[in-house]
Order: structure tokens, then C-alpha cells, then sequence
């Protein structure tokens, strides 16, 4: 990987902009003194000393991580590696992350670093924290949900993530295949650990997850005519391949070997043992029952949000929130000539035909190219509000057969650093019913452009900041980005359909309600049904869309409140520039203080926003 050496230089130039014009050299003699450039040299020494040594670790960390590399584009010796899910390790990855932590704090100097490395010194400190508080609770995941289970990972990782453009490769694929078991094996004996210390998931969701697990081993090899998921991908991957039939042929028959040498008996232990568990597991939702669990979930809360709002005012702000908008939706109503009740209106909205297209291939088609020609028009104008703009590509496909019954509605997958794999926006097409075509533009613009693509691309494209502040990512910023840019082509003159406009209301309402529900579960012990029906008096969301999400937010406590208090700051940080800076705010140069520093907590972006204010006045 290559080092951040452009900030160095960066750094030096700002600072020798900031001189006088070369007419009033009578006020630059400072600049030659020899303070002044032992101070410049000390700062850019420092700031440098900082980004390599901000290099180095994350190189530490991506050693660790054959599947990260991938994620990454990075082929290299490990590209055939899973993985090392257990316990200890983890252990031994905080402990390094500590050290590190430890390191920076006695070996750099905070005040002779840039602006930008201040940051970077802010963010790593922030982290640190974080990781140390989230210590005890570092046995607290599901392993199997029906969300991000390993049961879906691993053939979502291949199938997405494992390119294959030469025999070595395919190879590596094939090397992965038989690795399957082991890996496996050590995160069902996590499970097992988890299960043992009273936490797990309710019973429903073994179902889910005994489900996505024979869909896997499902076709060839295992049964049946039709190729298995796995075996299907590599053989088109390979078939695109300049090799020899016969090398293809031997190809082929090695990974069907694998498949059924080591994935068959790998996803046969995990179904048994998930029927094991099912059996006795219980019908308690929350994460209130687990051990020290409101402590568990305050955690999660707090770095879900990087807020430390309690569950208390998060509630509180979702049921006024939603009532607000349930007021705009009746100006909705009034602009259609609905006669009728909010109730009778969510209703309407929620089952009339015109709202769906057809629930066949035609229709599932016709949805991806609309949703491709929302996100193609809204880049056309991004030069109206944005400076900064990302050069990855952006596509749309619909979610794979083999995860589209439990995958959420509508997600993003970062683009690959090296730029051999686009940004993808996936919505999942499973029920048409639940992809109405009201919310198809805020969608598309929350997934796409101006929302994830936007800003994760911009911020792995950045070239003056260190990898772990590219790569990373706080959901409160991500998601509340997301959700601000559902509302920014609002302003642009987008959702000239007053259904559409609707659309992205019921999307907002649909976050606000979260605050409600997510804490509901987890903090009040609201039971799943509970939570079901409120989503479904509240929002023109279908039965099983409510379902599907409540069931969501029982396995990823806390992660749902996170849009909604993002967009909410972003917006609180708005208006206040806004105000103090009257004819001199620019939304342009406002995007750009969110996204060009990448992703950061609430609170550091509150500082960054103030700073910009006070920089602006001062100019």
C-alpha cells in the first residue's frame, strides 16, 4: 500500500499560500525566520512521522485479514485464506490496537502535528476508546442471523468479492472452498460458547438461518440438476478464463471436490447444530435478556449514534418525529385529494396496484433500469451542490437468489480501492410488493448518488488522509449521510410526483419509527409482534416488510437508530451555518467540510462544521 505522502506537501503548500502577496515582502520577513522554519519542519516532519506510522499499523491489520485484502482488490498470498474468526484472535487484535493506541500517545507530539493529522490523532483516540469500552461485550454477536450470518457471507464473499481473471485465481477459489470447514467450524463453536453463556438469538431466527444454509448445498454437487450457488459461480467466472478446455474441465471437477468434501459437511454441522440450539432458544427478543444486557445495549447505542443519548430520549425523539411527519404526510394527502383517514391513506398507499410493478422478470427488470436512470440524472446535476465528486463507477443488480429472502430492501457495497470492481447499489427484488415505486427515487438516491456511493467512494479516494480513516466508517455519519441525501433533491426540484414526495417522507417516517421500535425491543421489552404492529400503524410499510425489519433490529440491536440522529445533526449543523454565515454560506463548500475529511464521529463533526464556520467569518 502505498504511503500518504501527499498530505506532507499539501500541508507545506497551505502554508506557503497563506503568505502575503510577493508586492508586500515587507510583511513576509517572519517567514524567514529561523523560528518560523523550524516550526514549518517540525510540522511537516511530525505530520509525516504520524501518517507512516498510521500506515504501518493498518498494514499490521490488513495481514490479518486475508478477506479484507479482498474486499480491497488486493491479490496476493493469502488471496486463497479465510479469515481467523476465534476468540483469542480477536483478543490479540485488541491487544494490538491497544499497543498501538499506546504507542501514538507516547511517541508523537499532538501540538506540532497539521490540521489534518490532529484529526487522524482525534479519530484513532476515538476508536481506542471505543474498542476499550466494547471490550466486555466482545462475545456479544449472533454469528448466525439471518442479517450478516456466516451462513450467507461466505457465498456472498465469493460469489462478490473473489475475483477470478487467471488460473492461479481460480485456484485460490478452489483453495477457499476447502478451507470452508474449518472456518466454519471455529464460528460454530463460537456459537456454541455464546449459547452456553445464556447469549443468543430468539427462536425465529434459527429458521432463517437453517434456511439460508440449505440453500447453499442445494443443486450440484449435494442434489438435484441445477449447480449449487457456489458451483455455478465458478463456472462462469472460469469460463471466462484464456485457458485450455481441459484446464477448465480439471478446474471444475476440483471445486465440485471441495464442495462436497468440505462445504457439504461444513453447512450440515452448522444446520445441526442451529436445530440444536432453535429447540431450546426462546421467545425473548431484546437484548435486555442477555447477560449485563442494558449495559450491552447502551454500549451499542452509543456507538451506534456516537451520541450518548439514552434509550429514554432516543424514544422520545422517534415518537415526536414520527408525529411530525405524519403531518406532512397529511399535506401529501390534501395535495392528491385523498378523502380519508392518515390511517386509510397509509393503507391506500400500501396496497393499490398502481404502486407495484408486476412481481415477474419483466417487472424486476423494468425497477433495476428506472432505478439505474434516477441515479444517472441526479449525477448529471451533482455539480449544483457538490465539489468533490467520486470517480468510481456505480451500478445496480438486484440481490442473488441465494440471500434475497433475508437481505434487507436496498444496500450498498463499496467499490474496490484498486477500481476493479464498481460501487453497487443491490435492492432486493424478492417481493416486488415491497419495493413500491414511490420510494424507488429516495432509494436510489440514498444507495447511490448523492447518498453511499457518493460518500464512501469520496472518502477511499482521498488522498491526503491515512487508509484507517478511508477505510473506516461510523454508521451515525454513513447512514445519516445517507438519509440527509434522500432529502437534498427535495430542494433540487427532484419528487415531482407528489407520490414520490411521499415516498421519501414514508422513508424518513420509516427511520423516525426505528427510534421508537429499536428501543422499544431492547430497552422497554417490547415483544416482536409489539413492535410489528406499531411499524404497521405508523407506516405505509406492508405486514412483511415490518416484520422483516422488526426481525432485523432484534439481531443488530441499536444499529437502526443511527439514521435518523445522523441526518438530524447533519441538518442541526446545516441550519446553523447557514445562519451565522448568511450570504457568505455556499451548500457546496457545506458538503464538502462533511465529506472530504471522511467519515467521522457526531461530535467531530460538530468541531469540523464549527471550524469552517469560524475560519469562514474570519475570511
Amino acid at each position: 500500500m502505498l504511503k500518504s505522502k501527499i498530505l506532507i506537501s499539501t500541508a507545506l503548500s497551505a502554508l506557503l499560500l497563506a503568505c502575503s502577496p510577493a508586492s508586500e515582502t515587507q510583511n513576509n520577513s517572519h517567514i524567514n525566520s529561523p523560528a518560523a522554519k523550524s516550526d514549518l519542519e517540525q510540522t511537516v516532519s511530525e505530520t509525516k512521522r504520524l501518517n507512516d506510522f498510521f500506515q504501518d499499523q493498518y498494514e499490521i491489520f490488513l495481514s490479518r485479514s486475508p478477506m479484507m485484502k479482498s474486499y480491497l482488490g488486493i491479490k496476493d498470498e493469502d488471496y486463497g485464506k479465510w479469515d481467523n474468526p476465534s476468540l483469542p484472535f480477536a483478543l490479540e487484535n485488541h491487544q494490538l490496537q491497544m499497543a498501538a493506541y499506546q504507542k501514538m500517545i507516547t511517541d508523537f507530539d499532538f501540538e506540532k502535528l497539521d490540521d489534518s493529522a490532529q484529526l487522524s490523532w482525534r479519530l484513532a483516540e476515538f476508536n481506542a476508546k471505543q474498542a476499550e469500552r466494547s471490550l466486555p461485550y466482545l462475545d456479544y454477536s449472533y454469528s448466525f442471523n439471518q442479517m450478516f450470518g456466516v451462513q450467507s457471507q461466505i457465498p456472498a464473499f465469493l460469489i462478490n468479492q473473489h475475483r477470478i481473471t487467471s488460473q492461479q485465481d481460480a485456484e485460490a477459489y478452489i483453495s477457499r472452498l476447502n478451507g470452508i470447514q474449518d472456518y466454519l467450524a471455529e464460528h460454530i463453536a463460537n456459537a456454541k460458547r455464546r449459547f452456553e453463556k445464556g447469549i443468543h438469538p430468539p427462536e425465529f431466527v434459527y429458521d432463517r438461518v437453517i434456511n439460508a444454509a440449505q440453500n447453499v448445498i442445494s443443486g450440484v454437487p449435494f442434489s438435484g440438476d441445477e449447480d449449487s450457488p457456489l458451483l455455478d459461480d465458478f463456472k462462469k467466472k472460469i469460463a471466462k478464463l484464456d485457458i485450455e478446455d481441459e484446464a477448465k474441465a480439471d478446474l471444475v471437477t476440483r471445486a465440485e471436490a471441495a464442495l462436497g468434501s468440505s462445504v457439504g459437511p461444513a453447512y450440515t454441522a452448522l444446520i445441526a447444530e442451529m436445530k440444536r440450539q432453535g429447540a431450546s432458544a426462546g421467545t425473548d427478543d431484546g437484548v435486555w435478556k442477555l447477560p449485563d444486557g442494558a449495559n450491552y445495549y447502551a454500549n451499542r447505542l452509543r456507538n451506534m449514534t456516537t451520541t450518548t443519548m439514552s434509550p429514554d430520549q432516543i424514544h422520545d425523539l422517534g415518537l415526536r418525529e414520527v408525529a411530525r411527519i405524519h403531518e406532512e404526510v397529511r399535506g401529501i394527502m390534501r395535495k392528491v385529494n385523498f378523502e380519508g383517514s392518515l390511517p386509510e391513506f397509509m393503507m391506500f398507499m400500501r396496497s393499490d396496484p398502481q404502486f407495484y410493478y408486476d412481481d415477474t422478470e419483466e417487472g424486476r427488470q423494468r425497477y433495476l433500469r428506472e432505478a439505474t436512470a434516477l441515479i444517472d440524472t441526479m449525477r448529471g446535476r451533482l455539480d449544483e451542490i457538490f465539489i468533490t465528486k467520486p470517480k468510481a463507477e456505480l451500478i445496480v443488480k438486484a440481490v442473488e437468489p441465494f440471500r434475497e429472502a433475508t437481505a434487507g430492501k436496498a444496500f450498498y457495497q463499496r467499490p474496490a480501492l484498486d477500481g476493479s470492481r464498481p460501487g453497487t447499489y443491490y435492492a432486493n427484488l424478492y417481493r416486488m410488493k415491497s419495493m413500491p415505486t414511490y420510494q424507488m427515487e429516495a432509494l436510489a438516491y440514498h444507495e447511490g448518488v448523492p447518498g453511499h456511493h457518493m460518500q464512501l467512494s469520496i472518502a477511499q479516494e482521498l488522498q491526503d488522509i491515512p487508509m484507517f480513516r478511508k477505510m473506516g466508517g461510523y454508521t451515525a455519519y454513513s447512514e445519516g449521510w445517507g438519509l440527509y441525501s434522500e432529502l437534498i433533491p427535495k430542494e433540487m426540484g427532484f419528487y415531482t410526483d407528489p407520490y414520490s414526495d411521499f415516498g421519501r417522507l414514508a422513508m424518513e417516517l420509516w427511520r423516525a419509527a426505528r427510534l421508537v421500535v429499536d428501543t422499544g425491543l431492547h430497552d422497554k421489552r417490547w415483544s416482536r409482534q409489539q413492535a410489528i404492529d406499531y411499524l404497521v400503524q405508523n407506516t405505509p410499510n406492508s405486514i412483511d416488510d415490518s416484520t422483516n425489519a422488526i426481525e432485523r433490529y432484534i439481531v443488530m440491536p441499536g444499529q437502526a437508530t443511527a439514521y435518523k440522529i445522523g441526518m438530524l445533526k447533519i441538518q442541526e449543523l446545516r441550519a446553523r451555518a447557514n445562519a451565522e454565515l448568511g450570504d457568505k454560506f455556499d451548500i457546496r463548500k457545506f458538503h464538502d467540510v462533511v465529506l472530504a475529511g471522511g467519515p467521522v464521529p457526531l461530535e467531530v463533526l460538530e468541531t469540523v462544521v464549527n471550524d469552517w464556520i469560524a475560519e469562514t467569518k474570519a475570511s
